[in-house]
């Protein structure tokens, strides 16, 4: 009993020390980057959005000092999205109300800066749930609509499905409201649009009825997947979300998988699992074993062995869509000076998921890359956004690295990846443009083929470039 009592003690001790070791404070707000940390840059200000009226002035006083104007939700995008050298950062953050609620017609108004959560403890009293959005509630709507995120939900289409209308605050300081009758032809340049059209100041989203879900996990090898989508997921209409990992355990490297399903459920009142989930248990534990997963090849074995035996012992209980919508993340974070985690993402036709995958495997190993988790998404063709990441149906594989910060890492990475997001070109896939522009000049124009078209119109309602970010510095070279 003693042993056991001081193997507790210091596993509680090993698991606190490891939750403070890999979580810090932010930067120097006037240094600034993203979640990335790769390129940190002096602006001029940081200033927080609060009042339509604050935003406009703003703006004018930009242009007449000459300033470029970056827009920041959460800095969650990790390719420079939200800052720029020099320039004024608008953090939407504060700007955060919800506007109205319509529970007959399914619809809220939200200023930009509300995140998915705040929507969730709005509208859950009323029966409804959020369309589409990432696994996490954490981000702002803002931020979730210029990146175009897509989730779970493989019925709904990415973010831009989802979206009624929006108001935005042009270059000029006049404000426009935008939907797919009225100044159409901005809707689908925004969103998705990286914050280089205006800044987004209230959204009207379309929601959907709360859901009781039964959870379904099931294992199997990879090679076996595409088939088993196919035949027991899309094809049945009760299967609402989708969410599916591949093993990154040395043991069985990129052949087996688990797949987890939410299935639409009558057998109870959704009143009895409707409350809320508000906290995230097992944090420090969950940190520790996500350490071991960043560092040892028993620690991704043991992870992986854990995950599986963990969701598939979850298989036949119950959950309501909101809840469903909040996944775990807090056991993720991780800031430490030499390295950090950062995501790289590929959007493959279904097709073509077994061939990639193996071309990803043999990637990671010859390279030597630290690939921590692979999580499978489905993505419903979408021809309405501008920079369309899915021209088709497609697997999204959402890769997370742990990489060194280091020039010698960061060139290695960079060359792995532009491997990569060849293999994926090759079999008419695309990659997802918020993460760290490992990608060439190229490889972007490839893969987003109407990029001419995106960035004409960007200088036709932004002539001065005033809404600037080191993305568009880097991809907006080449020929118009």
């Amino acid at each position: 009993m003693a042993k056991k009592t001081i193997a507790v003690i210091l596993l509680v001790a090993l698991s606190l020390f490891t939750y403070f070791r890999t979580s810090s404070a932010d930067q120097d707000p006037y240094l600034l980057t993203d979640y990335s940390r790769l390129h940190p840059v002096k602006v001029e200000r940081v200033v927080e959005g609060k009042e339509e009226e604050q935003l406009i002035h703003l703006l004018q006083d930009a242009r007449e000092h000459h300033l470029k104007v970056s827009i920041a939700g959460q800095r969650h995008s990790q390719g420079g999205h939200t800052y720029y050298k020099d320039g004024v950062v608008v953090d939407m953050t504060s700007y955060n109300r919800i506007l109205s609620i319509d529970s007959v017609r399914k619809k809220i108004t939200v200023q930009a800066g509300v995140t998915w959560e705040d929507i969730q403890n709005a509208i859950n009293r009323y029966g409804l749930a959020i369309r589409t959005m990432q696994s996490q509630n954490t981000f702002t709507v803002g931020g979730s609509i210029s990146v175009n995120a897509h989730g779970r939900d493989i019925r709904n289409g990415s973010m831009i499905k989802s979206v009624d209308s929006f108001r935005l605050l042009m270059a000029g300081g006049e404000i426009r409201q935008v939907s797919r009758t009225e100044n159409a032809e901005l809707f689908p340049l925004v969103l998705g649009g990286y914050g280089l059209f205006g800044i987004i100041l209230d959204v009207t989203l379309l929601l959907d009825d709360d859901e009781l879900y039964a959870v379904t996990t099931e294992t199997m090898p990879t090679k076996d997947y595409v088939q088993y989508f196919l035949t027991k997921v899309k094809s049945d209409p009760n299967v609402r979300m989708h969410i599916a990992r591949i093993s990154v355990s040395p043991d069985s490297f990129l052949t087996e998988m688990f797949a987890k399903s939410y299935s639409l459920d009558y057998s109870d009142s959704l009143e009895k699992h409707n409350n809320l989930i508000t906290r995230e248990p097992w944090v420090a534990p969950g940190k520790l074993l996500f350490q071991f997963n960043r560092s040892f090849d028993w620690g991704k074995t043991l992870t992986w062995n854990l995950q599986t035996k963990f969701f598939t012992e979850q298989s036949g209980e119950l959950i309501s869509r909101n809840n469903a919508m909040r996944a775990a993340w807090k056991f993720m974070e991780y800031d430490q000076p030499e390295s950090n985690d950062l995501l790289q993402e590929y959007f493959i036709p279904v097709n073509q998921f077994d061939s990639f995958v193996q071309a990803l495997g043999n990637i990671v190993k010859s390279e030597n890359l630290n690939l921590l988790n692979i999580t499978v998404r489905y993505v419903n063709e979408d021809n309405e956004a501008v920079l369309s990441y899915a021209k088709r149906e497609m697997f999204a594989l959402v890769c997370l690295f742990n990489v060194p910060l280091s020039d010698k890492g960061q060139k290695h990475m960079e060359q792995s990846v532009r491997q990569i997001v060849d293999e994926a070109l090759s079999r008419g896939g695309t990659y997802y443009l918020p993460y760290a522009g490992y990608p060439s000049l190229g490889q972007f124009q490839t893969a987003y083929p109407n990029y001419k078209f995106f960035f004409q119109k960007k200088l036709q309602y932004d002539p001065d470039e005033l809404f600037m970010n080191t993305f568009y510095e880097q991809y907006k070279g080449g020929e118009l």
